[in-house]
């Protein structure tokens, strides 16, 4: 896959036979479309399926940041917030094919619904593999 911020290759990473596509340049992370389902089942996260139908259902937001592409049918993606603070924004293909999440936002949503879950121990080990996974690809990146 080619990464729709910075146009480089993006690496497969495997967790718990969930593949992400991982750019290492600018650290974002393309979830398609049923993966991110797939992480927060992992996790044992309550209500998140319900929460991820009312991220792609949202409005579009008006914002001055450029629209991305869509790695998979090259459409512009939607902006949504995904946090009731409304601090992280994620980008959608509107037609379902996926969601793009800027480096470190994939790691703010598990953190959000983390808070909120009752299985704190699968929450953790989520959260821990995402932080991970940019704290590793970080320290490769500087040798």
């Amino acid at each position: 896959m080619i990464c729709p911020v910075c146009r480089k290759g993006a690496l497969i990473v495997e967790y718990k036979n969930i593949e992400l596509d991982y750019c290492p340049t600018c650290q974002g992370v393309w979830f398609d479309s049923g993966e991110l389902e797939l992480l927060l089942d992992s996790a044992k996260l309550a209500d998140h399926h319900q929460y991820l139908k009312e991220i792609i259902a949202s409005p579009e937001l008006k914002t001055p940041e450029k629209k991305r592409r869509c790695p998979i049918c090259r459409r512009r993606m939607k902006k949504a917030y995904i946090d009731d603070d409304k601090k992280i924004m994620i980008d959608a293909c509107v037609i379902g094919h996926g969601i793009w999440f800027d480096g470190g936002e994939a790691q703010s949503l598990v953190r959000e619904l983390a808070k909120k879950s009752s299985n704190k121990a699968s929450a953790q080990s989520v959260l821990d593999f995402v932080g991970g996974l940019l704290k590793n690809r970080k320290s490769q990146n500087n040798y």
